[in-house]
């Protein structure tokens, strides 16, 4: 019976993976083959010598590399600190950078949108401020601030306060009027309306701002950590790879990159499914 019931086990397995792959066989075969081709034309291009880079077979074939790819939690003299403690404290920067940013961008979102004085007076400033480049805003932050950690932690801030704020303040405006009149009506008090009416149906346009200021602050983090120096963080990973001249390092770092900022961005839409989910679902 036990030999039955484990037969039994493996072909229930057997038949679940035949299940999903044909359901999701076409979504997932296209971007592999998508990425193998790219590698391939890349390693192609990179062997004839028609780019100086590196093939993506580097990164294996570097003993450095190598080392790195395999020991991403390390602390060595010979080879310094892992890829993952020098990416873990890049996104402490871009938590503490992105979490102030939010709080402040949804706080004065809501404050400009309720308030059309205000919104005509600051729409032009924050438009302006939104076009600076993040690299622009490192040495004003260096200059002020005197101080490597509390700089970058400023560039998170600045560059990725705007789409929050700016996605906030239309939410609030594009609450329908019937709403606002049955909030009268009903004469429900600040509290009431924000929590009732307001937050509810702004939330999709807040969402969509975080989102955004995500992807920015996590460029925003790598800009600033490759100009500032004497600080640990993917960024300033890089930039050591690149004087040392070891661009296969740097290849690998940009796939971390890549692969976090993906991460970032599916964690924010998934919670905005599950806080804010479209309508109908």
């Amino acid at each position: 019976m036990a030999v039955s019931t484990n037969r039994n086990s493996g072909v229930d397995v057997q038949g679940a993976l035949g299940e999903f792959w044909k359901k999701n066989s076409q979504n997932i075969l296209p971007p592999i083959l998508g990425i193998l081709g790219f590698l391939l034309v890349w390693q192609f291009l990179s062997s004839t010598g028609i780019i100086k880079l590196p093939g993506p077979i580097s990164v294996w074939t570097e003993e450095r590399t190598r080392i790195l790819l395999m020991y991403p939690f390390m602390n060595s003299k010979t080879y310094g600190v892992g890829l993952f403690w020098q990416t873990l404290a890049s996104l402490e920067r871009v938590a503490k950078g992105y979490t102030l940013a939010a709080i402040v961008g949804i706080g004065m979102g809501v404050l400009v949108g309720t308030n059309p004085f205000l919104n005509k007076a600051l729409d032009p400033i924050f438009q302006f401020l939104r076009m600076v480049a993040p690299l622009a805003w490192v040495p004003i932050a260096l200059a002020a601030l005197q101080q490597n950690e509390p700089a970058a932690l400023f560039v998170i801030f600045v560059t990725s306060v705007w789409p929050i704020l700016i996605n906030t303040t239309e939410g609030v405006r594009q609450i329908p009027d019937d709403y606002n009149n049955v909030a009268k009506v009903l004469q429900l008090s600040r509290k009431e309306y924000y929590l009732n009416i307001l937050f509810p149906s702004a939330l999709p346009y807040i969402f969509t701002g975080l989102r955004i200021a995500i992807g920015l602050a996590w460029l925003a983090i790598i800009a600033a950590e490759i100009v500032m120096s004497g600080i640990t963080g993917i960024g300033f990973f890089i930039w050591n790879a690149y004087q040392q001249n070891y661009i296969s390092e740097i290849l690998l770092a940009v796939v971390y990159i890549g692969a976090v900022g993906l991460m970032l961005d599916r964690l924010m839409a998934f919670l905005q499914y599950k806080i804010a989910p479209p309508q109908g679902k």
